[in-house]
């Protein structure tokens, strides 16, 4: 029977529910920190969760809201169904549904929803007339389990970049991996070894940037649930082996307008055109705030130091990957595009997406002039050289990062007062907690030196 009051995709979701045998449906939104939520529901209750929501209890859920306002309602997106491949059975099957999140005291979308967040700097720009697209570089590694099932630092292979097999150990849990997003929908684009071992990357394809925030979050679901039926342990912590390469989520993103790539220009030296040179000359000044969101952890910044292939200079550059931001040579005509290569997969990719999107947009808006490219490898200057070229840094430290976000204007505003408040909050305690704790280091160094 189909119900007048639910959209053509909601009703395809639900004949696919049926035919497929899914028995749960895991409702999924994030909260503010990025760590994916769910709620299980029966499918027999998919039609209620279209029509009318399910309501959750927010308090429980990092900076939502306060105790007295804790009644929330979960809209399922019937654009992002897809069954869970590593929870499907011969007869039966699970499935996910990404959420937005509502406000039940108003009807309205809830300030404190990271997926609003983004929604919002997407109308800002489609009231510029442009669209969105980004492609995301997320890098993982792979530990083994000890014998209780917990997470070790051991690699298990002794593998570098693009290597294969038999020194790259963890192809088959790639294969695996790949098989399972698929699965889900997502186009792979390729995968390989990565520079450290045990370290890797799996690219997908160009999307629009909702859509690719969703597959982020999916992806780290994805990634880690396979790894796990292979007894290893799936971590995108930005740093977690010191003195080899961290892993980065390189950004990829431009913008269309009226169906035409809206960065491209062949007759501009570098293919790019003004929309692009003032869309990136918009994150080179806002990059220092920029950093609290797309590295938004302690260890973030243990990745973002000189000599392990992570940019920390605030600078574009055509040629190497030294700079904050890169331009890709084009894989097709008139596909140009920026890539930012400071985020990691740490961070939520809805504010992520959001401010580095807000930021660009602000320097389209003022038509800021970007600087010239610096072709020459940044990590060779020294403090004269780069004081001549007038190249900043990015904050060296979470505290740092984030006094620059509550300086900022425009990014702050960007996350909206309830997400920017309480981002700043948690992440001021973050960096305080490690203020006052003391690391093995340095037990190492001192406790019988002094």
């Amino acid at each position: 029977m189909t119900n007048d009051n639910l959209s053509a995709e909601a009703e395809r979701v639900l004949d696919e529910i049926e035919e497929k045998n899914v028995d749960f449906l895991r409702l999924q939104f994030t909260d503010i920190l990025g760590t994916v939520k769910n709620v299980s529901v029966p499918a027999d209750q998919a039609e209620k969760a279209f029509s009318e929501g399910i309501y959750f209890d927010g308090s429980s859920i990092e900076g939502f809201v306060r105790i007295q306002e804790s009644d929330m309602r979960l809209k399922p997106d019937p654009e992002t169904f897809a069954t869970l491949p590593w929870r499907s059975g011969e007869d039966r099957a699970s499935a996910r549904l990404i959420c937005d999140v509502i406000n039940t005291s108003t009807g309205e979308p809830f300030e404190g929803d990271p997926r609003y967040v983004l929604k919002q700097a997407i109308e800002r720009a489609e009231e510029l007339g442009y669209e969105v697209n980004v492609a995301p570089e997320p890098e993982f590694f792979l530990f083994e389990e000890d014998e209780d099932g917990r997470a070790t630092t051991k690699t298990g292979d002794a593998g570098g970049y693009f290597d294969l097999a038999p020194k790259d150990l963890a192809s088959d849990v790639r294969r695996d991996i790949i098989y399972g997003l698929e699965e889900m929908g997502f186009e792979i684009e390729a995968s390989h070894h990565e520079v450290a071992q045990g370290q890797h990357e799996i690219n997908f394809e160009y999307d629009d940037v909702l859509s690719t925030a969703d597959n982020v979050a999916t992806f780290r679901t994805v990634v880690r649930a396979i790894a796990a039926q292979h007894d290893l342990h799936a971590t995108f912590m930005p740093k977690p082996i010191p003195r080899i390469n961290g892993s980065g989520m390189h950004t990829h993103m431009s913008l269309f307008e009226d169906g035409e790539n809206a960065f491209h220009d062949e007759d501009d030296e570098f293919d790019l055109s003004g929309t692009a040179h003032s869309f990136l000359a918009g994150i080179l000044e806002h990059a220092e705030a920029l950093a609290a969101v797309t590295n938004p952890t302690v260890n973030s910044y243990k990745r973002l130091v000189p000599g392990y292939e992570a940019p920390v200079y605030v600078a574009w550059s055509d040629r190497n990957r030294s700079a904050l931001i890169r331009k890709p040579a084009a894989r097709v005509p008139g596909a140009s595009r920026i890539e930012a290569r400071f985020p990691d997969p740490s961070c939520n990719p809805y504010l992520a997406f959001a401010v580095l999107l807000n930021a660009g947009l602000d320097g389209i808006e003022r038509d800021l002039d970007a600087p010239d490219p610096v072709r020459e490898n940044i990590y060779e200057f020294d403090e004269q050289k780069r004081q001549e070229y007038g190249i900043e840094t990015l904050p060296t430290n979470l505290g740092e990062a984030v006094d620059a976000l509550e300086a900022d204007e425009e990014i702050l505003s960007a996350l909206g007062p309830h997400i920017g408040e309480k981002f700043v909050e948690a992440k001021t305690a973050e960096f305080q907690d490690y203020l006052v704790d003391v690391s093995e280091w340095e037990i190492d160094r001192y406790l019988e030196t002094f």
